[in-house]
């Protein structure tokens, strides 16, 4: 198995459904642009109410990809 470099960087997801749609929305956005994506660890989860009501999720993730 041959040794890799990751680098973190830290994305917001957010969603109306769900905190699982807003992990995978943030996911795939980054996914344009950012190669080598290997794994993901949230860090915060906040969402907002509205009448008693969870009305939005938001996600902080930290991502690591590896370095070429």
């Amino acid at each position: 198995m041959s040794a890799h470099t990751y680098k973190l960087i830290e994305l917001v997801g957010t969603s109306t459904e769900s905190s699982d749609q807003a992990i995978r929305d943030a996911i795939a956005k980054a996914a344009l642009t950012v190669k080598h994506m290997d794994w993901y660890e949230v860090s915060e989860s906040r969402g907002h109410i509205v009448d008693g009501k969870v009305a939005h999720f938001q996600v902080t993730l930290k991502v690591g990809f590896r370095l070429e």
